[in-house]
C-alpha cells in the first residue's frame, strides 16, 4: 500500500535532482547534444535505448556518438534502411563500435526495433510514428505492444538503478532484483498505481531515481545531502 510518507519521500527525491543535490548534470545521451541533428535525434535515441540495459549507459551513448560520426555506419541508426538490411552487416557495424557487445542478442533486437518502426510508421522513422497515432501514448503503446494522447502512461524504464531505487523506497520487493521481463513489467506498473492521483508521472521520478541509486542512495534530505 502506498502511504503518505512514500509519496513525499518521492517528491523529496524530485526536489533534490531539480536542486542539483544528485548530480547528473551530464547525462549519458547528452554526448548526442552537437553531433546528431534535432531531425535525426528521435531515431538515434530510440534505437538507442533498446540496448541500454545492466551496462554502463556512459560507454553505450559514447559509442553511438562514434557510430554515428562515423559516415560508412551512420546507416545504422535509419529504421528504413536497417529494416532492409542483413543482419550480418548489422552486425559488423555495431559490434566494431561497440553498441552491441552481445553478437547476437543486440543485433537482433536493434533489428527488429527498426522493423516495429518502419512498419508501423507513415514514413520509416520514429517522428512519423508518433504522428501517425497523433501523439496519442495510448495508441503508441498498443502499436509497439508495450503499455505506452496522455503523459501519465508513459512509464519508468526499469533498468537495474530503477529497479534498486525502487526497492529502496519500499515500492517493491528485493525479488524484482532478478530483473526478468516480469519484474521490470511489475515495477513499472507499480509507479503507474502509485502516483495515480498524486499530479506526477513515472516519468516525472524516473532521471531522479536513476541518479539516486547511481550515486549510492544519499540520504533523503535537501540538507546535506550533496554528494562527495
Amino acid at each position: 500500500m502506498v502511504t503518505g510518507e512514500f509519496l513525499e519521500n518521492v517528491k523529496l527525491l524530485i526536489q533534490m535532482h531539480s536542486e542539483g543535490h544528485l548530480g547528473g548534470e551530464v547525462m549519458p545521451e547528452d554526448v548526442l547534444l552537437g553531433v546528431v541533428p534535432e531531425e535525426e535525434l528521435m531515431n538515434v535515441l530510440t534505437l538507442g535505448m533498446s540496448l541500454n540495459y545492466q551496462r554502463n549507459s556512459y560507454g553505450l551513448w559514447r559509442s553511438i556518438a562514434q557510430a554515428y560520426l562515423d559516415e560508412g555506419s551512420r546507416w545504422v541508426f535509419d529504421p528504413r534502411i536497417v529494416s532492409q538490411s542483413k543482419i550480418e552487416d548489422l552486425r559488423s557495424v555495431l559490434l566494431y563500435h561497440r553498441v552491441a557487445l552481445q553478437p547476437n542478442r543486440h543485433p537482433e533486437i536493434w533489428k527488429s526495433v527498426s522493423n516495429g518502426i518502419n512498419d508501423s510508421s507513415i514514413r520509416g522513422d520514429v517522428f512519423g510514428l508518433i504522428d501517425s497515432v497523433q501523439f496519442d501514448i495510448a495508441a503508441l503503446k498498443t502499436i509497439m505492444q508495450i503499455k505506452w494522447k496522455t503523459r501519465e502512461l508513459i512509464t519508468v524504464a526499469p533498468d537495474t538503478h530503477i529497479l534498486q531505487a525502487t526497492v529502496k523506497l519500499g515500492l517493491c520487493s528485493s525479488d524484482v532484483l532478478n530483473g526478468s521481463a516480469d519484474d521490470r513489467q511489475a515495477v513499472a506498473e507499480a509507479w503507474e498505481k502509485a502516483l495515480l492521483g498524486s499530479g506526477l508521472a513515472p516519468i516525472d521520478v524516473h532521471t531522479p531515481l536513476w541518479l539516486w541509486s547511481r550515486a549510492g542512495f544519499p540520504e533523503l534530505s535537501l540538507s546535506g545531502s550533496r554528494l562527495s
